[in-house]
């Protein structure tokens, strides 16, 4: 009998609400989601009275729980960075988990609460107005303050942060600053819900994060209160968002099949695990580690003693900062790492030590390696894998690779597994490595679009989009030809970073 688990995401993109049900579908968890009709629009946050609703009803008789904090109290991941709520408000909405164990004494409660992000760049996309015209400076404002605080910054630093103060309106500088000190606020009440036992398990993911700057500030608040309540058992804090969700079900998954699988971990390069990706601020290999135990496995010393092989498929020595660097690639890519020796070894671990093997393809930002892809699909190895994922930033990679591989090494390659695989060849290489520049550079700008703007969800450019995907997919993933239908191609917030793809697996192809 499955254990009802309900599950309340980040947001309404495919990634946070489509990618978790599709990766515990056929598992010994029953994930129960929202209506995708109460949830936000991007900048205009869910229904918030609804949300409660469902979570009261749907947790009295639910095994678990897992919650995005900023969902449950901004109505959002966007919302978070935009809302003017007061802190009365919010703590109100927080007491809801506390009801919720309450009703249900012996529900467990995974929690994630992002530590609000700070862009490098100047875009109102995701941010608020202002951050158009001031959002580099505000970043940097941080940045360099920070490091003037800890005693680091060149005489060079102290001048231009004050330059830097300059180019920022008062009132800009006063509403971003106010908003991420009552989100701190926030993230400490989350963390007196874990002393309190409400909340079991918690996670403080860092979405953009950076070495020095606001965020790393806060960081520094909660780390404090983790480490003085000997909270580090039960509270992590990693980079990632948009892949938490799929590692807290792993977490809880396994919880309930009572294991904890053996991970090991293989690098292309002898300094792949000490470089930091793009848009994070630690070694790559402390986050994999994380990113493991978070979904409720252990790190091995050997693949004869594990039970799944992570190949982490990164550059030698740095991430690049784009799919489009593929043109001309870099040395960390050409010659600093081998990746044959690590598709080798992945084909010996599934052929010969029968180790189900996991590919983080995380050499480039926002894309998959499509040298990495043609060759997986030339060995005929695109579904020997038991997982694969590359779409984003290192973390949001590994946080769907890393679960997808652990339900198919429990599970098998089910019909799920099938599909997922698909999709994320699709949309990882296809769509984010090729079609998506391509689309934008080719197709936007005669029919008054731009990146951040293509008019419709289901559109003419979501139908291009569909033609550009399967296109391509012939030249790079010819063993998928006539193996999988596209049911759906759309653009969840009508714009070009992400899409939807409704695909399915084709068993017997037609």
């Amino acid at each position: 009998m499955k254990q009802k688990v309900v599950l309340l995401p980040l947001d309404e993109r495919p990634c946070n609400y489509v990618f978790p049900q599709r990766i515990f579908k056929e598992t010994d968890i029953e994930v129960v989601t929202c209506d995708l009709s109460i949830l936000g629009q991007k900048k205009t946050p869910a229904k918030i009275d609804k949300l409660q609703a469902f979570l009261l009803k749907e947790t009295r008789d639910a095994y678990g729980l897992v919650v995005s904090i900023d969902m449950l109290l901004y109505g959002g991941i966007v919302p978070s960075r935009l809302h003017h709520e007061t802190e009365e408000a919010l703590r109100k909405r927080l007491e809801v988990l506390r009801q919720i164990k309450k009703n249900n004494p012996k529900i467990k409660i995974f929690a994630f609460d992002l530590i609000m992000r700070c862009p490098q760049y100047s875009s109102s996309d995701e941010e608020p107005d202002y951050y158009a015209i001031c959002g580099r400076e505000i970043f940097l404002s941080g940045y360099l303050q920070n490091r003037v605080e800890l005693g680091l910054a060149t005489e060079e630093e102290h001048f231009r942060l004050n330059d830097i103060w300059e180019k920022i309106k008062p009132e800009y500088l006063q509403d971003f600053l106010h908003r991420r000190e009552l989100n701190l606020k926030l993230n400490l009440a989350s963390l007196d819900l874990v002393k309190e036992n409400v909340i079991d398990f918690l996670i403080f993911p860092q979405d953009d994060a950076s070495e020095f700057g606001y965020t790393a500030k806060d960081q520094t608040v909660i780390r404090k209160q983790i480490t003085d309540g000997r909270l580090a058992f039960q509270v992590y804090m990693y980079p990632d968002a948009d892949g938490v969700t799929n590692v807290l079900l792993s977490r809880m998954l396994l919880q309930v099949k009572g294991i904890r699988p053996l991970v090991y971990i293989r690098y292309l390069s002898p300094a792949s695990p000490m470089q930091v990706p793009c848009l994070e601020d630690r070694y790559l290999d402390v986050s994999v580690r994380y990113q493991i135990l978070a979904s409720g496995a252990l790190v091995a010393t050997s693949a004869s003693e594990a039970d799944i092989v992570l190949l982490v498929a990164s550059g030698g020595d740095k991430m690049e900062t784009g799919p489009d660097k593929q043109h001309n690639p870099s040395r960390s890519i050409t010659v600093l790492r081998n990746l044959v020796d690590g598709l080798e070894y992945a084909e010996y671990c599934i052929k010969t030590l029968k180790k189900p093997v996991m590919i983080a393809d995380i050499a480039y930002l926002n894309g998959a390696d499509l040298e990495l892809v043609a060759l997986l699909n030339k060995r005929g190895l695109l579904f020997e894998l038991a997982s694969y994922a590359g779409w984003n930033t290192a973390a949001n990679s590994l946080g769907t690779c890393i679960p997808h591989g652990i339900t198919t090494m429990l599970y098998g390659k089910t019909k799920s597994y099938y599909d997922f695989m698909v999709l994320r060849y699709l949309e990882d290489a296809m769509y984010c490595s090729i079609v998506r520049s391509l689309v934008t550079n080719q197709y936007l700008a005669e029919r008054g679009y731009n990146y951040f703007y293509v008019a419709e969800t289901d559109g003419v450019i979501s139908q291009i989009v569909k033609e550009e995907i399967i296109k391509h997919a012939q030249i790079y993933l010819s063993e998928l030809t006539g193996k999988y239908r596209i049911n759906r191609c759309y653009m969840p917030w009508a714009r070009m970073f992400e899409v939807g793809l409704d695909v399915e697996y084709l068993e017997k192809g037609n």
